[in-house]
């Protein structure tokens, strides 16, 4: 039985002596092996091309993860070129500049960037990176993503937020990315008139104003073990891949010993085959790296996109990708031949193989626990070096930790298949038997999802104690009112005008709509503006009332007090029934101690308790109803509309966002939300997404790679069962149960694992240990998932493959 071990064989014989070999010498052989790849007949291009698929995938996917420093330096780049923040002096409004406004919404879930704009001047404003010129007003510069996406049905209703005409298309350097969803808009000066926040600017673009802030230590660990995870599988994967066709190959290195040749340059031989297989997977992943840029410059993800000028592979990691993969070809080959001896007859294995050794395998993950232990309630507590040392120590501890589960894989599968005995169904005795012969064949094929899962598992662990860390409770209350609305508004009238308007908007169930201004005291002051006291004046409907003051009764005509603290040494303030207070101001925001407009507070006014508003404020002062006080009397106020949305109309929220940009231009609609969390969480979030994504889909490709590979090994001898009536359903059913016990033991691992490295993340940035078992089921199902969905696309080429034509040769 070539390559199998026989019963009361020999041992194998000693190795021969190694002599010192010139690097000529190594170059030859290298070059030999090379040569037997490509004129080695039908066997050695299929095993050739199966190597260079499966190291192409994971190239490609190192290709990818290289470019992303780079993606993000570009995008960055745009932003910073066509950002209008200014860290210096306030702009004045000269013949050059320009005054702009935020003007940004959301459709259905989109984002849309925007700024409306008009000239100060007649002179020449600064134009944003992307157009030709200052868009006048009633027009438009529109993003090419967000034109398709008013032209076409899905932006109907989003048409009637833009009364502009679309004058261009912005080019990609105003961009942050294909899909990003933006525009400019021109609008007149009288326009701006009902904008809140608008500046001045004398040029685009902006520059970093000293040194960023460190990232939160949490966040870093996030990156760090997330870079971790989603690398170590496509490592493995690649020195997995180098070793595909090893059974036959080692077989045919039995005729080179028979013509002459020592065991050592056999071995060169065979690593320079390997060494032409993941050449030749260089260029398949180049290749495929050139294609997928060409997919990921027509996708969005989570509203994330990138031009594919952006993909480009850092040149220090693209060397470094360049010289690791064939070398690791290399010294995986050399390392796996170190326990075969090939003789002139064949493959010799001995006849009691020695047992894996456990020490060493034991050792890796000990050292990892080693090198994170010392950071246990300390990482990120450093700056500069040390702060860099740290992460070092951090990623180093993680590696050493999964390759040390994926190092104990083969150990266990071993340890448990061969105390299986020669009970049970015949595929299962097929299946046990043939992990008994070849245990590290079957664990390299699920090295990949057991370190995949196992850092997952900590991944989520860690995800879910930070998740927490950096969401925060707003304080608001999305089931009293679910958008607010801050309408730019010049006096009363205009705030009971929008508030009509609002409640006239399809879709809109009910409208809390306050109105708030200043009034202060006519007793105090008169000589200095600057110290009068001022107090808080609310005007709102009894229902409005009843969600920011706690009132038992209330008829409109009614007054309220809430006793605010005194900031002028009085022990209560002096907004109480029967007082009177100036309504008047100047244009610099001081009352106006000249021309008073006083209005007396009844004597009826009560003396309430404060209630926070489904915003979440707390409001102080006088509040009146309608009856009590003419909003038209306010010379400034500010005008809130907290709207509820009839659950019947799906898309409520945007007609009422269509209403604000009748109303004003650059006012957008906030969505209320109990808790919020910070963008920087959110943007890892997003990107350890995409990575998982793209991970996810190399290990399912590349294990369906290596499942092809080793039913093409065991081809022959498919068809020689299939030859002697086994039946086809009988060696199915024994490939399920081949892959499915070191599946199972992986997983295991996998579970011991995760969750020793996820607790030690923990205690790392000195979170509680909480144990997600929600995600851990989750990710272990998912792994189990993958091996599944694997094993069911096998059967077809393993159908195929037990014909008895395959027990013909060359």
């Amino acid at each position: 039985m070539s390559g199998q071990e026989a019963p009361g064989a020999p041992d194998a014989p000693a190795e021969e002596p190694r002599a010192r070999v010139s690097v000529a010498r190594w170059a030859a052989d290298l070059a030999m092996g090379g040569r037997f790849a490509v004129t080695g007949g039908r066997e050695s291009w299929a095993r050739t091309i199966m190597t260079a698929v499966g190291v192409g995938l994971g190239v490609a996917l190192l290709l990818l993860a290289s470019s992303v420093p780079t993606m993000y330096q570009q995008r960055n780049e745009r932003g910073d070129a066509r950002s209008a923040l200014s860290f210096g002096d306030e702009v004045k409004p000269g013949p050059d500049t320009l005054r702009l406004a935020n003007a940004g919404t959301t459709y259905r879930d989109q984002d849309i960037n925007g700024m409306v704009m008009a000239p100060d001047g007649k002179g020449t404003p600064p134009v944003p990176p992307g157009i030709d010129r200052i868009p006048a007003a009633g027009e438009m510069w529109v993003s090419p993503a967000l034109k398709d996406l008013l032209d076409s049905d899905e932006g109907k209703l989003l048409r009637d937020r833009f009364p502009y005409r679309t004058i261009g298309v912005i080019g990609d350097s105003g961009l942050s990315g294909p899909a990003e969803l933006t525009y400019y808009a021109g609008i007149s000066q009288k326009a701006f008139g009902h904008v809140n926040s608008q500046y001045h600017i004398d040029h685009w673009g902006t520059e970093k104003q000293g040194k960023d802030e460190p990232l939160d230590p949490a966040l870093l660990l996030l990156i760090i073990v997330g870079c971790v995870v989603l690398l170590l599988p496509v490592l493995i994967f690649i020195a997995t891949a180098a070793r595909f066709g090893g059974e036959r190959r080692d077989r045919r290195l039995a005729a080179l010993r028979l013509v002459g040749a020592d065991i050592h340059m056999t071995r060169r031989i065979a690593a320079g085959e390997s060494l032409f297989g993941s050449l030749l997977g260089l260029a398949v992943g180049t290749g495929l790296f050139l294609l997928a840029r060409e997919i990921i410059g027509s996708i969005e993800i989570w509203d994330i996109s990138f031009f594919t000028s952006d993909i480009v592979p850092s040149a220090p990691l693209a060397l470094v990708i360049a010289a690791a993969v064939p070398a690791s070809a290399v010294m995986v080959t050399l390392i796996a031949l170190r326990g075969i001896a090939i003789e002139p007859l064949g493959v010799v294995r001995n006849a009691k193989p020695k047992r894996r050794r456990l020490w060493w395998r034991l050792l890796l993950p000990l050292l990892g626990m080693a090198l994170l232990l010392p950071l246990a309630g300390g990482f990120g507590a450093g700056s500069g070096g040390g702060g860099n040392m740290k992460a070092y120590q951090a990623a180093a501890g993680a590696v050493l930790l999964l390759i040390g589960i994926t190092a104990l894989l083969p150990w266990v599968v071993e340890a448990v298949v061969e105390r299986f005995g020669g009970r049970g169904s015949v595929p299962w005795q097929l299946a046990t038997r043939r992990l008994q012969l070849s245990s590290g064949t079957a664990s390299r094929a699920v090295s990949g999802i057991t370190v995949a899962v196992a850092g997952a598992i900590a991944l989520q662990m860690l995800f879910a104690s930070v998740g927490a860390q950096n969401t925060e409770d707003t304080g608001q209350d999305p089931n009293r009112a679910q958008l607010i609305a801050n309408v730019p508004v010049s006096d009363g009238e205009q705030a009971r005008d929008a508030f009509a308007r609002y409640r006239a908007t399809k879709g809109v169930r009910d409208l809390l709509g306050v109105t708030t201004d200043n009034v202060s005291d006519v007793r105090r002051g008169k000589d200095d503006p600057t110290s009068v006291p001022e107090e808080a004046i609310t005007v709102a409907d009894c229902p409005t009332l009843r969600e920011v003051v706690r009132i038992t009764s209330c008829k409109n005509g009614d007054v309220f007090l809430i006793d605010s603290p005194s900031y002028y040494g009085e022990e209560e303030g002096f907004a109480k029934p029967g007082a009177q207070v100036n309504l008047a101001y100047g244009d610099d925001g001081t009352p106006d101690l000249r021309k008073k407009k006083l209005w007396t507070i009844p004597h009826s006014a009560t003396k309430v308790k404060p209630r926070k508003d489904p915003i979440g404020s707390e409001r102080t002062g006088i509040f009146a109803t309608p009856g009590a006080f003419d909003i038209a009397d306010l010379p400034g106020p500010q005008a809130a509309a907290m709207i509820r949305l009839d659950p019947k109309v799906p898309d409520g929220v945007e007609y009422v966002r269509n209403t604000s940009a009748a109303l004003s231009p650059a006012m957008d609609v906030m969505r209320l939300s109990s808790t919020s969390q910070s963008d920087e969480f959110q943007v890892i979030r997003k990107a350890l997404f995409i990575g998982a994504t793209a991970t996810l889909l190399l290990i399912g490709a590349s294990m369906i790679v290596t499942t092809l590979e080793q039913l093409r090994e065991r081809k022959r001898l498919l068809s020689v069962l299939v030859a002697f009536g086994t039946r086809r359903t009988t060696l199915s059913w024994s490939v399920l149960w081949q892959t499915a016990v070191p599946v199972v033991l992986g997983l295991a691992l996998s579970i011991a694992g995760g969750l020793a490295l996820g607790v030690m993340l923990l205690k790392m940035v000195g979170q509680p240990l909480a144990v997600d078992w929600t995600g851990l089921g989750t990710m272990t199902g998912v792994g189990g998932g993958v091996i599944l969905l694997v094993t069911l696309v096998s059967l077809p080429p393993l159908w195929r493959m037990m014909r008895p034509e395959g027990l013909r040769t060359e």
